[in-house]
């Protein structure tokens, strides 16, 4: 019996409990924390995901005070659904630098970049010619496609870029390298509906197994251990529904697979023994395992949001206003979605995106950017930063929306060099851990942000994009590229927030003095205890975290059915 359990999305649990269950058998037992998110309609529709940032199908996360950013904290919504989505696989080169990592070869784009292609159904879309699709994955259970709205200001935020020597990028994803600008390829299918790995790989004739069962609603507490042995062995997980409720276990003579994202993982790991033993006996908790690792290393994605007024007035605002034109618009809306799966309820929030390095001399003049960064990137045809266009403007993750009409663009810095840790507040498993990703602790992440946001307001000034934006209202950012460096960094310093992509608390290593899991992601030092999600990525990978999270369970699905 193989046990899995998840605290997050669910995008790696439910590609292992689909793939091992293939075996007959094997018997899986696949716990989740939350729900299914085949009953929340927020989770199908592709522009209404942020709708579930503040209900209780995501954790409601805040970090530590943040030194770098003021001493705020940061809300870090993660989500408690069985599922998961995004899409951008990230740069080739960053699987090579895992493999050096590692020591092991399997983990390089050439090797483990098949089982990107294992997962994703891309088709030819006479539309978008430039795709080969003989370079990309085409019987796979996740659709991949073009199948989002496309608003004209992402349209034009291509054409802007271009017009500043971005190059164009036919496709980000088939391992051909990711600098450039181009729409995102995005997971929602034909009939405008967000694909998610519970959709795609927990099928009804994969439910229908009767060597899996799928249980949600549950929290695990702790990891069971038989300490009788040389190097303890993971023997099964403690459970509740409901604090102070009945606790339940189950047993597995097989693996325990981890697979509760980036935060909840390390944080399950130490409240049952396994990490760093000073940090566990502060906490009243034995150790079964001194692992120094857990919880360290934790890096984020964040991210710098530009407000911008549209003075087309084209932006689809009456999503969010309130109003009997709005809520007419917002009917005809939803029957052309209903109908014809396509118009603003099909918006993909990240429209279009263009992947650059803050040390391209054409971009970044070295007249003007005399000072040399170090080199943080993967490889010299990886970025370090990410800029991407959205239909609308929003602040405080969705909870502040403009009654005008707005558009926005975004600064996403992909290799910071600053890391952060995972820690117990208490042996309370009900209670949320220590989250501090020391957001800017390092001084050239600031400087590479910096850096970013100026392109983004070369590329607001510029033709076709500049059409859109009403560049004199005080209100909002048409006036960000008259503030001196200083002030910029003070608005990052405010404004600075996470794009969800926590990484590396447990991450892969050749040794346990270097990380936690080993190249075929087993605990080092721990029999029968495995981990799969994000947490075990050995370094950041320059795109969005889903995708590598998913090509990691079929990796490790083929290790365990090939024993």
């Amino acid at each position: 019996m193989a046990i899995r359990f998840d605290h997050s999305t669910g995008t790696a649990g439910c590609v292992l409990a689909s793939r091992l269950s293939e075996t007959k058998a094997t018997k899986v037992l696949l716990l989740e924390a939350g729900g299914s998110s085949k009953a929340v309609l927020f989770t199908q529709t592709p522009v209404a995901y942020g709708q579930l940032f503040r209900t209780e199908h995501a954790f409601q996360i805040f970090t530590e005070p943040q030194e770098g950013l003021g001493g705020k904290s940061k809300f870090w919504p993660r989500g408690k659904l069985l599922g998961g989505c995004t899409a951008h696989y990230g740069s080739p080169e960053d699987y090579d630098e895992w493999a050096n990592i590692t020591k092991d070869k399997t983990w390089s784009w050439n090797e483990f970049g098949r089982y990107f292609q294992k997962f994703e159904r891309v088709l030819a879309d006479p539309s978008y010619p430039q795709v080969d699709t003989s370079l990309r994955g085409s019987d796979g259970p996740v659709r991949v496609g073009y199948f989002n709205y496309s608003t004209r200001f992402g349209q034009d935020f291509v054409k802007s870029c271009q017009a500043l020597d971005v190059p164009f990028c036919p496709d980000f994803d088939n391992g051909k390298g990711t600098l450039g600008v181009n729409r995102i390829l995005t997971y929602i299918d034909e009939k405008a509906t967000r694909v998610s790995t519970e959709t795609s790989y927990l099928t009804p004739q994969v439910l229908a197994r009767s060597n899996l069962k799928v249980v949600t609603g549950v929290k695990v507490t702790k990891i069971l251990f038989d300490t009788t042995t040389i190097q303890p062995k993971a023997v099964g997980v403690q459970m509740q529904s409901t604090l102070g409720g009945t606790t339940y276990y189950a047993f597995t003579n097989k693996d325990v697979i981890l697979a509760a994202g980036a935060i909840h993982t390390p944080h399950i790991l130490m409240l049952s023994g396994i990490g760093p033993a000073s940090h566990l006996r502060e906490h009243d908790v034995a150790v079964v395992k001194d692992l120094e690792n857990v919880g360290a290393h934790l890096q984020d994605h964040p991210v710098f949001d530009i407000h911008l007024k549209d003075k087309l007035q084209l932006a689809p605002v009456f999503l969010m206003r309130k109003g009997f034109i709005q809520n007419f618009r917002y009917f005809l809306t939803t029957l052309q979605y209903l109908i014809f799966h396509t118009g603003p309820l099909a918006i993909n929030w990240g429209e279009a995106a263009a992947f650059i390095r803050t040390d391209d001399p054409k971009l970044f003049p070295r007249n003007e950017y005399p000072d040399r960064l170090s080199d943080t990137t993967s490889g010299p045809d990886s970025p370090d930063i990410e800029i991407f266009s959205t239909p609308l403007s929003y602040k405080d993750h969705g909870g502040f929306l403009f009654s005008e009409h707005t558009r926005a663009l975004h600064v996403c810095l992909l290799r910071p060099s600053s890391e952060g840790l995972i820690r117990l507040k208490s042996s309370d498993p009900w209670s949320d851990p220590s989250v501090d990703p020391k957001y800017l602790q390092a001084d050239q992440d600031i400087e590479r942000i910096l850096r970013g946001i100026r392109f983004a307001l070369q590329i607001q000034k510029t033709e076709p994009i500049a059409s859109h934006i009403d560049f004199e209202d005080p209100a909002f950012d048409g006036k960000l590229n008259e503030y001196s460096n200083d002030q910029l960094k003070q608005e990052i310093s405010e404004r600075l927030e996470t794009l969800y992509h926590p990484m590396g608390t447990c991450r892969m290593s050749a040794s346990e003095d270097e990380g936690v899991v080993d190249n075929e992601l087993r605990v080092h030092g721990v029999n029968g205890l495995r981990i799969c999600d994000a947490s075990v990525f050995p370094s950041m990978v320059s795109g969005h975290s889903a995708a590598a999270v998913i090509a990691t369970a079929e990796k490790l699905a083929d290790v365990l059915q090939n024993q």
